[in-house]
């Protein structure tokens, strides 16, 4: 298995999780008061995870779990999800296809549980803490997993597969049917991830409203009211955050010079990134850049 390789997640995650025959791959989040949050994005895999350190806000969908040190969670697939940790967290999660538990098989396991796990018309419990009644349960298979996973003992893929099969198991009988979305609901949260998407894409060039508001054929005043609900912040307020973080990780990876990171971050004015830089990181860009230890940054995830 590959070790140490950065990755710096966008809302329609790009890269592969695990290989194509081996759809699974084992992350490790870190967040600090240099990089706060995981920006909201989406993928086709599922997640299971415990967090080793810290607390933080999840968002799952439109609803936030505040978790601490030992809770543990379920993400489905294709769900936006988001991560804000303002004082500090670490967790260990497992990113998985629901194919390589069998979820595009034709057997009674797939139609009856994996698929409507697959398509959300079934959900599991998102958040699992230490009051739950199966936390004991999944915390042991996830102890299993983490070591079945790190140590390869032979046929580790299939007791990696059965120990997730077994946690699915566990969790169905406090799950439920989810209602099914309506068109328009169905219609934002598509259009949600495509603009997140190309925020994501683009966020060092310049980004108007009247441009994100095209991309989901909507007028600029029911834009801002769209993204506002379902966000939480305002979008230009989201842009400017997302470019901070960007700017703040080239500085933590050694780079330099200012001028040069805020352009390429999508900062066209340098006293307004100055200023603002100022106002989420508590320094100067520059002071930033005497300050920080070696080593001290890590980008959100990192594969093991």
């Amino acid at each position: 298995m590959s070790h140490n390789l950065s990755l710096s997640p966008e809302q329609k995650e790009q890269a592969r999780h695990g290989e194509h025959m081996f759809p699974l791959k084992k992350y490790i989040t870190t967040l600090s008061d240099l990089y706060p949050s995981v920006s909201p994005h989406w993928h086709e895999e599922a997640e299971l995870t415990f967090i080793t350190d810290g607390s933080c806000s999840y968002q799952v969908h439109l609803d936030t779990y505040e978790v601490t040190a030992g809770d543990l969670l379920f993400v489905p697939p294709a769900v936006l999800h988001s991560i804000t940790a303002p004082g500090g967290m670490q967790s260990e999660t497992y990113v998985f296809h629901m194919n390589f538990l069998g979820a595009n098989s034709a057997d009674v396991c797939a139609v009856k549980y994996l698929t409507p796990l697959t398509n959300q018309s079934f959900a599991l419990p998102c958040l699992i803490g230490k009051e739950h009644p199966a936390y004991m349960d999944v915390l042991n298979i996830f102890q299993k997993i983490s070591h079945a996973y790190d140590d390869m003992p032979p046929g580790y893929e299939l007791l990696l597969r059965s120990y997730l099969l077994q946690v699915i198991a566990i969790l169905l009988p406090y799950g439920n049917e989810m209602t099914v979305q309506s068109p328009l609901e169905s219609e934002h949260t598509f259009k949600l991830k495509l603009v997140l998407e190309y925020i994501g894409e683009h966020y060092a060039e310049e980004l108007t409203i009247a441009d994100l508001a095209r991309i989901c054929y909507f007028s600029e005043y029911h834009f801002m009211r769209f993204f506002k609900k379902y966000m939480g912040t305002s979008c230009l307020e989201y842009i400017k955050n997302l470019r901070l973080e960007k700017a703040a990780e080239q500085f933590a990876r050694g780079t330099q010079s200012v001028l040069d990171t805020a352009l390429s971050c999508g900062f066209g004015n340098l006293s307004y990134f100055y200023r603002e830089f100022k106002k989420k990181y508590g320094m100067t860009p520059k002071k930033f850049i005497e300050n920080i230890p070696a080593g001290a940054f890590q980008a959100p995830y990192r594969y093991q």
